[in-house]
């Protein structure tokens, strides 16, 4: 019985034990797991649940919160994406986990990163040790993460056909300007990490959008006429759709800060299609028999000599025209037309107005003379008349379409903002366009301007405009199908030596 006792209190004494034991086990168990928490956390975060985070972090800061949420407000995140990697023991109490992420950004999109998540024991519970590289690796040591605006106003003119415009294309005197006309405020974007002590990284950036503007240049137009130009200084060529009046190209060299567009020169012979207007208007017909002695004295004033003093006799008037007979246009003229009739017939084709191009231009002038003396030098491109190589491209053009059309570089819209109205379209006598055609013609086909390397199709009108005391001015203009041009070369001598060889590249080149 005594024995009985004695089993039933060791049972109960060890009972007592087993469960003090057990239960000092129990208090020292540790909860959950370093993979349990840390998935726990990338779940939440990945919510954007910060309070659910913030309870499974040890030691959590104040501003635990405000941190993740000013994070993803101030680089506008709209998503997070995040990836754990497999949990790496350090011991029985630390771990840690390395993880991928993308967050995408609203100006920048997609911004990839790498972080560390560290875990360890504290307080018998598996905890996130937080730290602000958490966050990001580049929060460490201070760091700052920070989307900056990046400001310009730039405005990019192009072609027209939306391309780049050509380099060394000559156009950049114009086309600079223009750039104020289009400039507006767009804004791109920058990531900045900022740490102490060290250079500032732009992570990420989205430049700043550029006005876009079309110009009316070609770019094979302008790239060929800017080759046709090299290596040939103080010259210009300009190129013009007759059938729209755009300017395809708008090369020029012309040194001294000269305008193609806006000053003028003496046009030379190149003027004789206006002075060959004015007469076929006034009745003489191309093939009428004219003279071309190689010298004519008006009568009772000055001489007037032919390049040379070249006599070809009679001729007809186209003939004189494709030679370009100064002797003959000095006759005719004279005996024919009034100054009146002249500058008359010059404002019909573009003279005595401004152009409305959207970079501005003029045409020229040719003075009202009653002086005999002068409107014979009138007549063949001397005298008071000047013109700019935009207004006699312009000229070309109007012969081959049989309408004078204002030249532009913009759109209509753009060039009545910035130039104005411009002149309205002016249609040509059809059976004067066609004269001057086939004088035009002529020129290229066995005149001045033949045996030059011009290719097939090409009609125009060469000048040579003589300067006092300096080398002569070189023109040629004229058009093949839809493609008239202006070239000129500032003292640079013959028309038919120096500004026709610069015509037949342009046209290779194209």
């Amino acid at each position: 019985m005594a024995r009985r006792r004695l089993i039933v209190l060791v049972i109960a004494l060890a009972a007592v034990v087993g469960a003090g034991a057990f239960a000092i086990a129990a208090s020292n168990r540790v909860k959950g797991s370093a993979a349990e928490t840390a998935q726990a956390y990338f779940d939440a975060w990945r919510r954007g649940n910060v309070t659910a985070m913030e309870r499974l972090v040890y030691q959590a800061p104040s501003d635990f919160s405000v941190r993740h949420r000013k994070l993803s407000d101030e680089l506008h995140v709209e998503s997070l994406q995040l990836t754990p990697g497999q949990v790496r023991s350090l011991g029985d109490e630390a771990a840690e986990v390395p993880f991928s992420g993308v967050r995408r950004l609203a100006e920048l999109g997609d911004w990839p990163f790498d972080g560390l998540l560290r875990l360890a024991v504290r307080d018998r519970s598996w905890k996130v040790l937080w730290a602000p590289e958490t966050l990001h690796p580049l929060l460490k040591d201070g760091g700052t993460l920070e989307l900056e605006e990046v400001e310009t106003s730039a405005a990019e003119l192009v072609t027209s056909e939306g391309d780049k415009i050509p380099n060394d294309s000559y156009a950049e005197a114009y086309l600079n300007p223009l750039k104020p006309e289009f400039e507006e405020v767009n804004y791109g974007w920058a990531l900045v990490s900022r740490v102490p002590g060290r250079p500032d990284r732009t992570l990420l950036h989205r430049e700043p959008k550029a006005n876009v503007e079309r110009t009316t240049l070609s770019r094979a137009v302008q790239a060929a006429a800017a080759r046709a130009l090299d290596g040939v200084e103080d010259s210009t060529i300009i190129v013009i759709r007759p059938s729209t009046g755009e300017i395809l190209a708008l090369a020029d060299r012309l040194g001294e800060n000269y305008s193609a567009v806006r000053d003028v020169f003496p046009p030379g012979s190149t003027f004789k299609a206006i002075t060959a207007a004015a007469l076929l208007k006034g009745g003489l017909d191309p093939a009428a028999q004219v003279g071309c002695p190689g010298t004519y004295q008006i009568p009772f004033h000055r001489p007037f000599s032919n390049d040379g003093e070249v006599d070809r006799g009679v001729v007809t008037f186209t003939d004189a025209f494709a030679h370009s007979c100064n002797t003959t246009f000095v006759e005719q003229a004279t005996t024919r037309l009034t100054g009146e009739e002249l500058s008359r017939t010059a404002d019909e084709w573009g003279f005595g107005r401004p152009i409305a191009t959207g970079i501005g231009g003029t045409c020229g002038t040719v003075p009202v003379t009653d002086d005999l003396d002068m409107l014979a030098a009138d007549a063949i491109g001397q005298g008071e008349v000047v013109a700019t190589p935009l207004c006699m491209a312009a000229l070309a053009a109007a012969v081959q379409s049989g309408t004078w059309r204002s030249p532009r570089l913009l759109s209509h819209g753009q060039v009545r903002r910035i130039d104005g109205i411009p002149h309205g379209d002016v249609q040509m006598d059809e059976g004067l366009v066609a004269a001057l055609r086939d004088m035009m013609t002529a020129v290229t086909g066995y005149g001045t301007a033949s045996g030059a390397g011009l290719p097939e199709g090409v009609a125009g009108k060469t000048g040579t405009a003589e300067v006092e005391g300096e080398t002569s001015h070189a023109w040629f203009i004229g058009y093949r199908d839809d493609l008239a041009f202006c070239v000129f070369v500032r003292h640079g001598g013959s028309g038919r030596s120096t500004a026709v060889p610069i015509a037949a590249r342009f046209f290779k080149g194209l």
